[in-house]
């Protein structure tokens, strides 16, 4: 039999993929997965500091994890995290809703823009202005002791963090939202008032199971990223804020030098995030599917 010879050759057919994704997976090979193969490798290394053999032996770093001082600075990042996604999806539903349905379509992007203007500036200034806002003879407390209100001692607790990751990923949040919302069916939810039923009731059973992949994918950007967030939690909270971040800092380039114990540090935080993502694409998806 003569091969077709409009069908392309197998040797052939691989090259317009190869050249396409190649430079981006040979990138993401040089910087991602080689390094969290070298941090792998160092975890498995008990006690070791810059210069010494790496010799892994064991996996007495990662028992080392969850003793119960760490154990305590891995669940208070995970509640800083948790909150500050929290805070960020109730602040930011009303305001991504308002835009995508509410607004006119002509200032839309108007007003989507003056939320990405915040991430134009650098993290580390957008905190410092919060440390002028927060602290014991800032701006709030000045506001509050005009008015006659008792002032609040916020910075260097994990209030003021909470404010601060908050503020820095909201407009994250705002945009994935609105990207979901802007696709809201108005037809149902004009059926829905038809039908009877309360504005709860509408929000809670068509606006919601609508806009849930963009509820999801924010919670989860926000979650994670704040999860690793190192610069709001050491400038705003203090020393009683240790966070995960703080800590594998420490462990580099901190006076502990434990490379070993940064690393496995590093490696649960990597699990922890690629366990999200998972949980994402497999029970966001099905969710969007069933509905």
């Amino acid at each position: 039999m003569t091969p077709d010879a409009s069908q392309p050759r197998l040797g052939t057919r691989w090259v317009g993929p190869l050249v396409l994704l190649g430079p981006a997976g040979l990138w993401l090979l040089l910087l991602l997965v080689l390094p969290a193969l070298v941090i792998f490798q160092l975890s498995l290394v008990p006690n070791i500091r810059p210069g010494d053999l790496v010799n892994p032996s064991g996996i007495d770093n990662y028992l080392l994890v969850f003793n119960p001082t760490n154990f305590r600075v891995i669940v208070r990042s995970v509640g800083l995290a948790v909150g500050t996604t929290l805070l960020c999806l109730v602040l930011g539903f009303p305001v991504a809703y308002w835009i995508a349905v509410l607004a006119p379509k002509g200032w839309r992007n108007l007003l989507l823009l003056g939320f990405i203007l915040p991430l134009w500036t650098s993290s580390l200034l957008r905190t410092y202005a919060w440390i002028t806002i927060l602290r014991p003879t800032g701006v709030l407390n000045s506001i509050l002791s005009a008015i006659g209100l008792p002032t609040l001692e916020i910075l260097n607790r994990t209030p003021a963090v909470l404010v601060g990751m908050s503020y820095s990923f909201l407009p994250y949040m705002v945009l994935i939202l609105y990207s979901s919302l802007e696709k809201l069916d108005l037809a149902l939810l004009e059926a829905s008032a038809d039908l009877g039923a309360t504005p709860p009731q509408t929000f809670w059973k068509i606006t919601v199971p609508q806009a849930f992949p963009g509820i999801a994918a924010g919670s989860l950007l926000v979650f994670i990223t704040s999860l690793g967030d190192f610069i709001d939690p050491e400038l705003l909270g203090g020393a009683s804020s240790m966070t995960v971040a703080r800590l594998i800092y420490n462990q580099f380039l901190g006076q502990t030098q434990n490379w070993g114990f940064g690393s496995a540090l590093s490696m649960v935080l990597i699990f922890a995030v690629s366990l999200s993502i998972a949980l994402l694409l497999k029970y966001g998806d099905s969710s969007a599917t069933q509905r």
